[in-house]
């Protein structure tokens, strides 16, 4: 499912004893680590994350901060153990500054400022899904100071592709000539909804794709059963991060290899639990199998014994271009509950379509 991807929550480090902290490492997946190696050796002060959501761009975010911010830092990362990896891990690195939409930092867990946190408990206003000129304002002043380690600063923008037009145009002029030792970090599912002077600023990184055994590895060591690892990996597209949310939705009663036959037969109960988005996200992967289907081809999401009987091609097309269109407003429905709901009675109307 996309999303705000990552849904992290890193492993507390457990205790702090002068400088050094005795814990376990963060889960670093193996994918990550070789990309921050690699990325370690790379010059510059902007890069650019980019690839599907799923990849892990907010893990490989936070880990170059741990590296690049670590007291002990070397060529392979960071040393998980010292007090500036212990403060990144809190959320109170003074040399880090994450800025993200205030939706995502409340889920994931990191702290608002304080004039955005007073307005949103006093309900003046509701938390914003983009990022707001006013919070880039607080990241390009804290871009102005002394780090304070010494050892530089780092602004995380994550999903980058969620500043607009004014946020986006009022971090151009720093990025291209960013003052003393900060670097920024763009993560992003979405790149090519970045303008393009944001792009040209950066060194773009792709994201590299985890080989199957480590990302069925992963899921197992993050308490998702061997019968379904495999499951959830396919359904997510090979995407590890969307792959465990879509196990925690199976815990939640949500089983993947069910839902095209109880869509066709009318049941939509497990779907009504998601979000718009997500929805959208499962309907498209089961129109692309059936359209693959239609034509002789495998199906990549779902195993073909799970799917429905045929669909005509024709059908298809037109109910894949309608969920497109769905998508474009699926963030801010006018109303989330009538979206849908209409969405899942035209699906059962496609699955049951025979002309």
């Amino acid at each position: 499912m996309s999303t705000v991807p990552g849904r992290l929550r890193e492993p507390r480090i457990a205790a702090l004893s002068g400088e050094d902290v005795v814990a376990t490492a963060p889960d670093v997946a193996p994918w990550i680590a070789a990309q921050t190696e690699q990325l370690l050796q790379q010059p510059g002060h902007a890069l650019l994350l980019h690839g599907p959501s799923g990849l892990g761009q907010f893990d490989l975010a936070l880990e170059l901060a741990r590296a690049w911010l670590c007291e002990r830092s070397g060529s392979a990362g960071a040393c998980h153990a010292c007090a500036s990896c212990h403060a990144v891990d809190v959320h109170a690195h003074g040399d880090l500054f994450v800025l993200m939409p205030e939706t995502v930092l409340l889920e994931l867990g990191w702290p608002l400022g304080e004039k955005a946190q007073s307005e949103i408990d006093d309900k003046k206003r509701k938390a914003s899904k983009e990022i707001r000129v006013d919070a880039l304002r607080d990241a390009l002043e804290f871009s102005q100071r002394t780090s304070g380690s010494g050892r530089g600063k780092m602004v995380l923008l994550y999903p980058a592709e969620r500043m607009n037009s004014t946020t986006a145009n009022a971090l151009l002029k720093t990025l291209e000539e960013p003052p003393g030792s900060v670097r920024f970090v763009l993560a992003s599912e979405a790149a090519h909804q970045l303008l393009p002077t944001i792009r040209s600023r950066c060194l773009a990184h792709a994201m590299l794709w985890p080989q199957e055994d480590d990302a069925i590895a992963w899921l197992l060591a993050h308490g998702v059963s061997p019968e379904a690892a495999n499951t959830v990996l396919r359904a997510s597209g090979k995407r590890p991060r969307d792959a465990l949310r879509l196990a925690s939705a199976a815990q939640a009663g949500i089983r993947w290899q069910s839902i095209p036959k109880a869509l066709q037969q009318g049941d939509d109960s497990a779907l009504q639990k998601l979000s718009a988005v997500d929805l959208i996200d499962v309907l498209q992967k089961l129109c692309h199998d059936l359209q693959l289907l239609a034509v002789g081809a495998p199906p990549r999401f779902f195993s073909e014994h799970d799917l429905p009987s045929p669909v005509p091609l024709r059908v298809l097309s037109h109910w894949g271009k309608e969920l497109s269109r769905a998508r474009r407003t699926a963030e801010h429905p006018f109303n989330p509950g009538l979206m849908s709901q209409a969405l899942l009675d035209r699906a059962k109307n496609a699955l049951n379509s025979r002309r």
